[in-house]
């Protein structure tokens, strides 16, 4: 064998190994998918009792929201607030992976420009009002059905108001 037969076995060896991997990478990719699904899949089989009450999420006659956002602590949005700064920031005009949240309670849905958002939060207007953005961030898929936001939300009515206080302290 010639050293140019060589080379390109030996390259083609390389091509198929680099093929490989990833092909392993996206089958592991699917399958870690099919296995941490948050959507979730039906009825549950079982329920943990933790203590803590949940509304049903009957709808706006559960909890006046705007009565416990008056009540809140910024404070403790703040803390709460902490999963939310791997992606936002509350800086005015300080984009990341999310959009800035300086300002949010009060404005327009996708209104803040130069950002990118997706096509479900771009098209999907309105204001981001204190009842919107707690359904918003109750379970955002939900809320916004095709949103790029993969958080999977806060259940906590009180973290929710919580943060929302903490949110609208930052705005003029």
């Amino acid at each position: 064998m010639d050293s140019r037969s060589m080379d390109t076995m030996t390259s083609t060896k390389v091509v198929a190994g680099f093929c490989a991997a990833f092909l392993v990478f996206l089958l592991g990719k699917w399958a870690a998918e099919g296995i941490y699904h948050v959507g979730g899949h039906g009825e549950q089989a079982y329920v943990i009792d933790t203590g803590v009450v949940e509304s049903d999420g009957g709808g706006e006659d559960d909890v006046d929201f705007a009565a416990l956002v008056a009540e809140a602590d910024p404070d403790k949005g703040a803390s709460v607030f902490r999963r939310c700064q791997a992606c936002h920031r509350v800086e005015p005009g300080e984009n990341i992976t999310g959009p800035t949240l300086y300002g949010v309670v009060g404005r327009a849905v996708g209104g803040v420009d130069g950002f990118g958002y997706s096509d479900a939060m771009a098209n999907h207007g309105g204001t981001w009002t204190i009842e919107e953005l707690s359904a918003f961030l109750e379970n955002p898929r939900n809320s916004v059905p095709g949103t790029a936001m993969s958080f999977a939300g806060l259940r906590s009515d009180t973290d929710r108001a919580n943060v929302i206080a903490y949110l609208q302290s930052l705005s003029n």
